[in-house]
């Protein structure tokens, strides 16, 4: 069945409108609940930050609460309210939307809810299209804080089965969401299972880099590895030649580039940033083949796959702060690098540890292969069925912009 005729199936006949959301709904502020205002248990509260950064595109319960006291002055979003994140620091998160599918909640300010007659979820979906995002992108303003006003949001269109009959329009739009929804929750639960395979494999790491005093020798990463720091050549971006070679800085690939310092398999360090200590990505990183790599990055190289490998595990899996200078600017500088003490076990022993830890980095971290590259695969999918359910025939579109 083509996309048309599935669409005219699905439609029955009936046309869609293009409306402006400020003829679909009413936009609300939110107003006066900060971060600092959270306690154990209350009021059911949402800030805009956690739009980003804990819901998906729906949620029945929050994860903060209010005081009963601070509630009876904030703004509040009802059952079947979209709520809006109005500020980002990139195009792409601001608006980000979260279907309001619980009891009543409190709402912070720099979000608003969407209060309206449609399903709730067909709206969050539609608000995630590129023909949505394309309408967006004409009123985003700020600089480094980028938003968008109720004002200018009122005018963007979308589109509504049916209007002036609303029982087949959200029947039209609960089939939609149905459908969309197959694929959303198939992402979310491989989402889950990445996250608990990820927690097995911290489990097994630490027990297979932990060792009982005396039960092995005990090394300097100087003493393990040759660095090979006076090698390296930064090159500021206006004078990088673009190219198709990687070129590598404290946290890994920051450019292309036509040239190469290194060829062969090495293992990098980070060797100043903040990431240092936040840790939110693997400070040590494996590299393969032809690379460029600046002075960000300390370069090491080892005898075998097994001994690299063993160290990049193992200088990911421990505290770094004793090495670290400087609270500002964060620094692993070489001399601290080199005295890092590493349990050196047989190279058998080394490769029996890095086979079973490179089975469960497939699973949780290839692109190529393993939990990450499916759920990047039934996103795709998803995208591709929300484009094609919430992309209708012109002939069937009224008063499109």
């Amino acid at each position: 069945m083509s996309n048309v005729s599935f669409m005219e199936k699905l439609l029955g006949g009936v046309e869609v409108e293009w409306k402006p959301l400020g003829e679909v709904g009413e936009f609300i502020r939110g107003n006066g609940l900060q971060k600092k205002d959270f306690i154990e248990t209350g009021f059911p509260a949402i800030h805009y930050g956690q739009i980003y950064t804990k819901y998906g595109l729906s949620a029945d319960e929050t994860f903060t609460y209010v005081s009963e006291e601070l509630a009876k002055k904030l703004r509040k979003a009802n059952r079947n309210d979209l709520l809006l994140a109005t500020t980002s620091e990139n195009d792409e998160d601001v608006v980000k939307p979260l279907a309001w599918l619980g009891r009543q909640a409190a709402i912070s300010g720099d979000m608003m809810l969407f209060r309206h007659e449609q399903n709730v979820k067909y709206l969050a979906h539609y608000f995630l299209t590129e023909a949505f995002q394309a309408q967006k992108r004409k009123y985003i303003s700020g600089a480094k804080v980028r938003r968008v006003s109720s004002g200018d949001l009122a005018k963007i269109i979308v589109p509504i089965p049916c209007p002036e009959n609303p029982k087949k329009s959200l029947e039209i739009q609960s089939e939609i969401v149905r459908i969309l929804d197959t694929f959303t929750e198939l992402t979310t639960e491989l989402t889950t299972e990445l996250a608990a395979r990820k927690k097995q494999y911290n489990y097994y790491r630490d027990q297979l880099l932990s060792f009982e005093e005396g039960e092995v020798e005990w090394k300097t990463l100087g003493d393990l590895a040759e660095n090979l720091d006076s090698m390296r050549k930064p090159v500021t971006s206006g004078l990088r030649e673009a190219g198709e070679i990687p070129y590598y800085g404290a946290s890994g690939i920051v450019d292309y580039v036509k040239d190469y310092i290194f060829d062969g398999d090495f293992l990098l360090v980070s060797e100043d940033g903040a990431n240092l200590l936040a840790r939110n990505t693997p400070i040590a990183f494996s590299v393969c083949g032809k690379s460029w790599v600046n002075n960000h990055a300390h370069i090491l190289k080892f005898n075998t796959y097994a001994e690299r490998r063993y160290v990049e595990y193992y200088l990911n899996s421990i505290d770094l702060t004793p090495y670290i200078s400087g609270a500002a600017q964060p620094k692993l500088n070489q001399k601290n690098l080199n005295s890092i003490k590493i349990p050196n076990p047989s190279p058998e022993e080394k490769a029996r540890i890095v086979a079973i830890l490179d089975k469960f980095d497939a699973l949780t971290s290839s692109i190529t292969e393993g939990l990450p590259r499916e759920i990047e695969l039934r996103q795709k999918q998803y995208e591709y069925y929300r484009d094609i359910l919430l992309s209708f025939p012109k002939s069937e579109v009224k008063g499109a912009a």
